[in-house]
């Protein structure tokens, strides 16, 4: 009788190799049934499984989860994803440059964000993950306040105490992005159960990278949605890897991140990560889901990381170079602008005007962020922030730290 051999998940394709995506299991665009908000858990288990498309490849829009968007709507969701490629662009530029430490791409993965968000209600508590500068973009937070945080200067909404990309805004509903892995989902549980208890009709969203399913925090998150149906969406994107490590190593090489939803009693859809449209469809179904009291669902978007994981990552190390070009499921940008086109709603001039505008504008933010301060040059923020924001009443040990430090900026 032979022993048990250890299997270690197979990487499609390592550099110098042809890309092979023939591991990513596709549905035929409009083929996946849309199921009432109020269907049990167990119906959507093919739809953890299968996955849902909306645009096809003549770029319309079909089938049951087509979200009926006008065009004026549409034509929003584009402008915000390519306002984050252009913002991303330049913030890479600028860590290149030396003008910030440290900056993560969202590259190939704006429509899961900005669809999502457009999806959502206002008031409606966003828990983000560190690839998610799209939901701040389409919650109206300003090129600048982006930029003042990554300068970390006189502007900056976290007050020097952050690392770059680690955003907030209490006012637009948007938690603080954490460098640990997986706390958004436990974070947006609990904050979705004491809307519950309060008897709000908010509902919470979260997003965490497929890397990160393997964490003991993202267990415990689906563990209590399930028993106190809390009113949370669940995303899991699964762009392919992690830092440098293939997704098949996370769990997704057997069964889908999506089917761990109905495996502990959630709804579970997985979702074409590119397709503006049916992000958007699955997400209002989930949120709607939700807010009627039918419980969490987990939705994993897939996508591809098309960048580095960050500015310190370099990706030709361990997959092949140009990989995206090769991404069965395309660009979500180009394919929300072809299908502007085919509805005759866009044209490429537009788009190249567009894109000019957007360049413009990220331009003149960046001027106007570095007046505020940059690494190298003042102003610079107050060295007494750090002792705010922790304690109701500052401790005397921090009393005393603190009036040492203003004594010395004060001394000649």
């Amino acid at each position: 009788m032979s022993a048990p051999r250890l299997h270690v998940p197979a990487v499609p394709a390592r550099p110098g190799e042809a890309p092979d995506f023939s591991y990513v299991r596709l549905s035929p665009a409009g083929a996946i049934p849309c199921l009432p908000i109020d269907a049990p858990v167990s119906a959507t288990v093919p739809l953890a499984e299968e996955l849902i498309r909306v645009l096809d490849d003549d770029h319309q829009a079909v089938g049951p989860w087509n979200p009926q968007l006008e065009p004026e709507l549409l034509r929003r969701g584009l402008r915000i994803m390519l306002q984050t490629r252009v913002f991303d662009d330049r913030m890479q530029r600028a860590q290149r440059q030396g003008r910030i430490t440290f900056y993560v791409r969202s590259l190939g993965e704006e429509a899961v964000s900005v669809a999502a968000a457009l999806a959502l209600a206002d008031r409606d508590m966003l828990f983000p993950s560190y690839r998610n500068q799209g939901l701040f973009l389409a919650r109206g937070l300003t090129l600048v306040e982006l930029m003042s945080q990554l300068l970390s200067n006189t502007h900056d909404m976290c007050k020097g105490r952050q690392l770059p990309v680690m955003y907030h805004s209490v006012a637009q509903r948007l938690f603080s992005i954490s460098g640990n892995l997986a706390t958004q989902f436990p974070q947006a549980v609990g904050w979705a159960m004491a809307a519950a208890i309060k008897g709000e009709a908010d509902i919470a969203a979260a997003w965490i990278g497929e890397g990160s399913t393997a964490a003991a925090d993202f267990h415990h998150a689906l563990t209590f949605a399930k028993v106190y149906r809390a009113p949370v969406v669940l995303n899991v994107v699964n762009n392919q890897w992690a830092i440098s490590t293939f997704q098949g190593y996370a769990g997704g090489e057997q069964r889908s991140f999506a089917a761990r939803g109905p495996g502990v009693g959630l709804a579970g859809l997985r979702v074409d990560g590119n397709d503006f449209l049916a992000v958007y469809a699955a997400t209002r179904w989930a949120a709607e889901r939700a807010r009627q009291g039918h419980g969490a669902t987990l939705i994993e978007h897939v996508s591809y990381r098309a960048g580095a994981h960050s500015t310190s990552d370099d990706p030709s190390r361990y997959r092949p170079r140009d990989e995206f070009h090769d991404w069965p499921l395309g660009d979500p940008i180009d394919r929300l602008k072809q299908h502007l086109i085919a509805l005759g709603e866009w044209a490429d001039t537009r788009h190249a005007a567009l894109l000019q505008e957007l360049e413009d504008e990220v331009s003149a933010a960046w001027r106007e962020a570095v007046a505020s301060g940059t690494l190298n040059e003042g102003p610079r923020l107050d060295p007494a922030l750090m002792f705010e924001d922790v304690f109701k009443e500052l401790p005397p040990h921090l009393r005393e730290q603190r009036d040492a430090l203003l004594a010395e900026l004060a001394s000649p």
